[in-house]
Order: C-alpha cells, then sequence, then structure tokens
C-alpha cells in the first residue's frame, strides 16, 4: 500500500533529531528544545502545499511512480511545510497572534518569547539539511536548493510589504491600493503556495526549462492571488464552523481585497466611515465597516470577480501546451479551490 503523506513526518523529524549530538556534543536541553519545537509548529493544518508535490508529479509522468519518486516528493513536500511553519511562527511574532491552529503560537508558550526567533533560522536550516541528506545526489539537487532560497525571499518581500503598508494600531487607508494588494499577496503567498509545489514536481520530472516554468508560473501565481481574494472574502463573509475561526481582517487593518474594493468605489462621506471605524478591535467600529461593506455590495463584486477570475484561468489552462506541462496539473488546483467554504 502507498504510503501517505504523513507516514513520512517521523523519519523527517528523526533525521533532524538524531544529527544534532554530533554538534559537539550538544547539551540534551538543546535537543529537547529543538525536537518540541519542530512537533509543535512543522505538522498540522491541511498540509496542502506539501501534498501538492506528489499530486503534481503524478499528473506531470503519468505512469505509475517508483517507490523512491513517492518518497522524494513527499519529502520535498514537508520540505514545503517546514518552510510554512517558519513563515508561520514569525507571522505571529509580528501580528502579535495569540492561537495558531487551535494551540497558543508557538512564542506565546510561556517559556518559548523570543526564543521563537532563533527557532524560526532553525526551521529554516532544517529544510536545507534534509534537502542536503536525501537529495545531493541528484542532478537537480543545486536547482531546487535554489528554488527554496528565491521562493523564501519572494515570500520576505512580500511580508515586508504587507507589514509596512498595514501595521496594526496605526491606520492609514491611502498607504492602500489594489494595485499594492495584488504585489503584496502575489509575493507572500502565491509562489510559496502554488508555484513552488508544482516547480518542485517539474524539476523532479526533469521538465526544468525557462519556458516551462513560465508557463507554470503565469497560471499559478493567478490562481494564488485567486486563493487569497477567496481568503479575504471568507474571513467576512465564511462560516467560522467551516473555516476554523473567527475573521479578524477589519480589527487587524489587514489591506484586504474587501477593504480596496471598498476605497475604489466609496463616496467621501462613505470613505470617512472607513476611515474613523476600520482597524479598530469594537465589536460596534468593525460592524460599521461590515455595514458600509453590505451598502457597497462588496459580496456581489466578490462573486464577479470568483467568476470571472475562475473563467480567465480555465482559458489560460486550455491553452497549455500538453508537449511542454501537462494542463491536468493546474486543473487539479482550480478544481480544489473554486467555490471554497473553507
Amino acid at each position: 500500500m502507498e504510503a501517505k503523506f504523513e507516514d513520512y513526518w517521523e523519519e523527517l523529524r528523526n533525521e533532524i533529531i538524531s544529527e544534532l549530538p554530533s554538534y559537539g556534543n550538544m547539551p540534551q536541553e538543546g535537543i529537547d528544545w529543538i525536537e518540541r519545537c519542530i512537533n509543535y509548529t512543522v505538522p498540522g493544518g491541511k498540509m496542502n502545499r506539501g501534498k501538492s508535490v506528489l499530486v503534481s508529479l503524478q499528473c506531470i509522468l503519468k505512469r505509475e511512480l517508483t517507490e523512491d519518486e513517492i518518497k522524494k516528493a513527499n519529502i520535498l513536500g514537508w520540505a514545503i511545510e517546514w518552510l510554512q511553519a517558519l513563515f508561520l511562527v514569525s507571522d505571529d511574532i509580528m501580528d502579535a497572534s495569540i492561537t495558531r491552529r487551535g494551540q497558543p503560537c508557538w512564542y506565546k508558550n510561556e517559556d518559548v518569547g523570543l526564543i521563537a526567533i532563533n527557532d524560526t533560522l532553525i526551521l529554516e536550516s532544517c529544510i536545507y539539511k534534509l534537502l542536503k541528506k536525501y537529495f545531493r545526489s541528484e542532478k537537480y539537487y543545486i536547482d531546487i536548493v535554489e528554488l527554496f532560497h528565491e521562493i523564501s525571499y519572494t515570500t520576505e518581500l512580500g511580508q515586508l510589504i504587507d507589514l509596512i503598508t498595514a501595521p496594526e494600531n496605526k491606520v492609514n487607508l491611502d498607504k492602500f491600493s489594489m494595485d499594492k494588494y495584488i504585489w503584496i499577496v502575489r509575493y507572500k503567498t502565491a509562489f510559496y503556495s502554488f508555484y513552488l509545489p508544482v516547480a518542485l514536481a517539474m524539476i523532479m520530472a526533469g521538465i526544468d526549462n525557462e519556458q516551462s516554468l513560465k508557463v507554470a508560473k503565469d497560471i499559478l501565481i493567478p490562481l494564488g492571488e485567486y486563493f487569497q481574494v477567496q481568503d479575504d472574502y471568507l474571513d467576512c463573509y465564511g462560516d467560522p464552523k467551516f473555516i476554523g475561526k473567527i475573521g479578524t481582517d477589519i480589527q487587524d487593518n489587514k489591506c484586504s481585497w474587501l477593504v480596496n474594493q471598498a476605497l475604489k468605489i466609496c463616496t467621501p462621506e462613505q470613505r470617512e466611515i472607513l476611515n474613523e471605524n476600520y482597524g479598530q478591535n469594537d465589536p460596534v467600529k468593525i460592524q460599521k465597516v461590515k455595514d458600509l461593506y453590505k451598502e457597497l455590495k462588496i459580496e456581489e463584486l466578490y462573486k464577479q470577480y470568483e467568476e470571472e477570475s475562475y473563467q480567465r484561468i480555465s482559458d489560460m489552462i486550455s491553452k497549455v501546451d500538453p508537449n511542454v506541462v501537462s494542463p491536468d496539473v493546474f486543473t487539479k488546483f482550480m478544481n480544489r479551490i473554486y467555490k471554497r467554504t473553507k
């Protein structure tokens, strides 16, 4: 029976932990700390990013994969989950978040605090430890290492612009714009969530030419953009029972798709309502923003955007040359997120 994605977790975690004593007889408390941090921050969530590597490889090769190919694809998937973990730990510190995946954020543990900053650096190093262990003999080793470095950098750039555009407790809606929103979304989310899993699968399959990777990027980045707009919509209009959390974008001063749409079409009087109420953790003010969204028919605008995005991206997929890269890989992503409710 084919091993599931989760089945590789213990081997990879143990690989990292078992090597630690070789660092000058590292004190046991340090080994215990790293193991606890990894266990707390890496597994969990839906793990769609990690699982997408194997799915993409199957779509691309269109044959039964070997045991080695399945294992390597899943290891690359776990490397993405390690990357996701370090982004979430650092993001939670910067956003002063309280919970993550139903438990206190890692830095919120009483004995952790800002030690978590160093932990994010350790989590990042684990990625390259795993890549070296399992891929050093592969001809594409340097390609995947460079890809992880490049995608990490693009994500960090996106996070920077997000942070300086919409700092908490310092609301300035003049800094918001739809162009800036799209840039943040593409760099902060789309590259590592959508392009990275497919690009890794393509490189594994020997499809590493610039033309093919560009075709993938040209479709997957808009898909990631669409996914994030969905997230923004669900934050305000989704059912907390399905999405697993209560939306906080309004009070957190997020540069979201919803507020940018509102800023584009509101009257000066309506703009003043946003100025007075957005980015403040007050239930009355939050409701005033939601009432304004209703008045401006933002929900209807989203549904129009969703259909237009689906048609536009589907049209792009239909024009992909199967000899360049299999269009099935993009169709699977689209089918997974179209009209999602969580």
